[in-house]
């Protein structure tokens, strides 16, 4: 009888690496790393939001629209400058100016609302 072409006996299964458990995450580089990604994110939403509300201030409908684009070069340019909109190895100092700048925005549009 001719010995078939597919008969392959496992005698061991293989041992799940150390990167596919469920504990490793590929993702996170840690929780401070995560804890800066979700801040940025946060205020790169508000700021963007801010954006767009001071060229409403100033000029209406077309200032949206006006902020609108300066809301896309500004997050153009911050992912050019990081590589990433969200990167890994965001350093402290860009998060801070991200977060005076933001600031900044939102007492200069309650500044011009009142």
């Amino acid at each position: 009888m001719p010995a078939r072409l597919y008969d392959v006996r496992v005698t061991s299964q293989p041992q799940p690496s150390p990167e596919h458990s469920p504990d490793y995450n590929s993702v996170s580089a840690g929780a401070a790393s995560d804890a800066k990604a979700f801040f940025a994110a946060a205020l790169l939403t508000f700021a963007s939001g801010m954006v767009v509300l001071i060229g409403f201030i100033m000029a209406g409908g077309f200032g949206v629209l006006l902020g609108i684009v300066g809301v896309i070069f500004g997050l153009v340019w911050w992912k050019e400058r990081y590589g990433r909109m969200l990167p890994r190895d965001l350093s402290a100092g860009a998060l801070i100016a991200l977060t005076v700048g933001s600031f900044l925005m939102f007492f200069l549009a309650a500044g011009m609302a009142a």
